[in-house]
């Protein structure tokens, strides 16, 4: 049978690259995202183009959503073989303006989901050769700007989870990595500047299919000896010292 893969927020974006990589490798693909439209619209899309897809809306912050993707793909294609925990939301909020609600918010949709989605697609992924979850986090998890308290605490949370459920899953035959992006833009690219580029030691933005490549490789079976590992995709830039002269 075919290797399925469940990509959350995958309707617009870097999910969206990440869930037309993985169709381009005859994966079925399942788009899981809160945007209805645009999720439908890709999945359509990516069906005319000859691939086998499904759109399933949700929020990935409600268990019972979580629940319904488990049990949505494993109706439509019977198997699950890579999750790619991408679904979150960015906002950054003052800390003495951050009230709890928008923390617990924040948290439960990037952290809590990875967690509830890789356990409720565990039952069907042990069953499968060479199950492969992957968290998307960010540089954020390594370096912060101001007022992302919320945000850096759910991206580094990710990055324990990884190793946590490396470890965990090692008896299920399911391996755990993790991606941290730098700056990937994922609207016009023409539209960047010099400036932009060349702040990178890459000499350049990223681009939502650098990390979809890097997806498709951390979930190919040859690489199993990779595991609980945490790859930061920035163009060099948490390498780079910065100084004011």
């Amino acid at each position: 049978m075919k290797r399925s893969v469940i990509v959350t927020g995958g309707a617009n974006g870097l999910g969206k690259a990440i869930a037309s990589g993985f169709a381009e490798k005859r994966y079925n693909v399942v788009i899981a995202d809160v945007d209805t439209t645009n999720g439908k619209a890709h999945a359509e899309d990516l069906k005319k183009r000859g691939f086998d897809s499904l759109f399933v809306k949700c929020d990935v912050s409600r268990p019972v959503d979580i629940k319904r993707i488990v049990s949505t793909t494993l109706e439509k294609f019977g198997r699950i073989d890579v999750i790619i925990n991408n679904a979150g939301v960015s906002e950054f909020t003052p800390p003495l303006d951050l009230d709890v609600k928008d923390w617990d918010r924040i948290l439960n949709t990037n952290l809590r989901s990875a967690f509830l989605l890789s356990k409720e697609a565990m039952p069907a992924m042990k069953s499968a050769e060479g199950g492969a979850i992957i968290n998307i986090a960010s540089t954020r998890a390594l370096m912060s700007e101001q007022n992302a308290e919320a945000y850096a605490a759910s991206k580094g949370g990710l990055l324990a989870l990884t190793h946590a459920m490396a470890v965990s899953f090692t008896e299920y035959g399911v391996r755990v990595n993790c991606i941290s992006p730098g700056w990937i833009h994922t609207g016009d690219y023409n539209k960047l500047r010099d400036v932009d580029h060349n702040q990178h030691p890459s000499r350049r933005v990223g681009k939502p299919d650098d990390i979809a490549r890097a997806c498709l490789f951390l979930s190919d079976p040859e690489n199993n000896f990779i595991n609980g590992e945490n790859l930061v995709i920035d163009g060099g830039m948490t390498r780079k010292m910065i100084y004011e002269h």
